[in-house]
């Protein structure tokens, strides 16, 4: 395998296809920055016997300046001296030209093409989609030597018009690589091999501001705690940070407007929000297909999860923010971003902020955005079964009602008729539990059974960063403990 830390599953799959003797049609998709076209590049750079073909999309060229770049690509590729090609003027001329490079090349070579940001090359009325379907069907699937590579960040995209094309390439791709960012392991394993050393307790900090992008990740230096790599990354004047957000979210989704308006409210309900509820604080907010689709665009580029709250009496689907650098934005950021336009903020405000409750809020929400991502370590460190469905889930009281409200971090519905509740704490000391917090965490299961009219066992583990303090009530009411350390271990 070539030198690519966290990838293996994805190198597999890279491995199958170069070694088929078929040919092949690969998908790749992934959000931004995450590391497709180094995992494609790094993957074939050591291969022998090989003809890499590579372009990429340019964001808003043009019909010509798409295809003038796609012919100097082929003319550095094929011909070798570098010779210019004469541009064609349109994608059936021009891939009628790169058909006859390929039958021209030995026939000992195998031939990766590979089409990065595919999705925006394909220009309005440019018909380079129906393009690609005729030449794949009736020249490229009819080559073993050939494996096409289509890669894009836009996952809407790439799914809907490649993926499950319901036209000329219906099933037609045969291998996908969603490529995710690394979970806290991988994170770890990859910052070890830049040689930056730190604990888990320091990469879980990071990680709720960079999440698992290698991109980001690859900004910090060594020999730098957490608190100064984020110091210097988003609070000096045009730190990449500051910068990053807009480009972000204009590279996946376009005029992205409504899709940061949609992050920046689910952000702001800690305890995810309902799609009636977010139609009526989201300006402008159309009704049908145009809504779902720009959900469906945040969901499948994994900066929100959607998800149905235990509860038979609550229809629809709510929404979470799970993407650690936008939720990091919008909270210390945005708020700010002129003062750090202009002068940046004074050393050592990151670290001086850490005693106030609004960043032991955000601290506790990010942490919980965390454990989202890592429910099968959560899971396999309780010994609860592969198949236990995992929840939220939340009671509001009725105005003027008795009742009592709560809120439940997540929860297992297990198959051997038990529900294993979790609580989620972010703390820097093990947390203990004292009597005022038993009385509540019975409360809470209590109004839990009532609401639900569940008659399963409850069992309750606590999600703690650091553990919990053994005290006479953790002895009776907790049956599992969750740390950082299980969540850093494989799935």
């Amino acid at each position: 395998m070539a030198n690519i830390v966290g990838r293996e599953p994805e190198q597999k799959i890279l491995e199958l296809a170069y070694l088929s003797a078929n040919p092949e049609f690969i998908a790749l998709y992934g959000r931004r920055r995450v590391g497709k076209t180094y995992l494609v590049r790094n993957y074939f750079n050591h291969k022998k016997d090989l003809i890499f073909f590579y372009v990429t999309g340019m964001k808003e060229g043009s019909l010509t300046e798409q295809i003038t770049n796609f012919m100097e690509e082929m003319g550095e590729t094929f011909l070798y001296q570098g010779a210019r090609l004469e541009i064609r003027k349109n994608w059936r001329d021009t891939f009628k030209t790169l058909t006859d490079n390929i039958r021209a090349a030995p026939k000992n070579k195998k031939i990766v093409l590979f089409f990065d940001e595919f999705p925006w090359m394909v220009t309005k009325n440019s018909r380079l989609l129906q393009t690609l379907e005729y030449y794949w069907n009736h020249h490229w699937s009819r080559d073993a030597r050939i494996k096409l590579i289509i890669c894009g960040s836009s996952a809407g995209w790439i799914l809907k018009k490649i993926i499950n094309n319901k036209g000329g390439l219906y099933n037609r791709v045969t291998r996908t690589i969603h490529l995710e960012p690394y979970c806290l392991r991988k994170t770890k394993q990859y910052l070890d091999h830049a040689k930056i050393k730190l604990n888990h307790k320091q990469v879980v900090h990071l990680y709720m501001i960079l999440g698992g992008i290698p991109y980001y990740l690859s900004q910090i230096e060594p020999g730098l705690s957490a608190n100064q790599v984020i110091e210097k990354l988003a609070f000096n004047k045009d730190s990449f940070l500051l910068k990053e957000f807009k480009n972000l979210y204009a590279t996946l989704f376009g005029t992205a407007g409504k899709h940061v308006e949609l992050a920046k409210v689910i952000s702001s309900h800690r305890y995810g929000i309902g799609q009636e509820e977010l139609s009526s604080k989201v300006k402008d907010f159309p009704s049908g297909g145009r809504s779902v689709g720009w959900l469906e665009d945040l969901e499948q580029t994994g900066f929100i999860i959607r998800f149905k709250p235990f509860s038979r009496s609550k229809k629809g689907v709510y929404y979470k923010i799970i993407d650690e650098y936008s939720l990091f934005y919008f909270y210390w950021i945005e708020t700010i971003k002129e003062s750090l336009l202009e002068r940046g903020m004074r050393k050592g405000y990151w670290e001086s902020i850490q005693n106030s409750s609004a960043w032991h809020s955000w601290a506790g929400y990010a942490f919980e955005a965390i454990c989202y991502k890592h429910i099968q370590q959560v899971s396999k460190a309780l010994n609860i079964s592969p198949t236990a469905v995992p929840y939220t889930w939340r009671h509001v009281s009725a105005k003027g009602s008795n009742d009592q409200g709560a809120q439940i971090d997540l929860l297992f519905d297990r198959d051997d008729d038990s529900i294993t509740i979790c609580e989620i704490k972010y703390t820097d000391k093990p947390f203990a539990i004292d009597k005022q917090y038993a009385e509540k965490l019975k409360q809470k299961i209590d109004v839990f059974k009532k609401i639900t009219g569940t008659k399963k066992q409850i069992f309750l583990a606590m999600i703690s960063a650091n553990g919990i303090k053994k005290t006479m009530y953790s002895e009776e009411m907790v049956d599992g403990i969750v740390t950082l350390d299980d969540l850093f271990k494989e799935e």
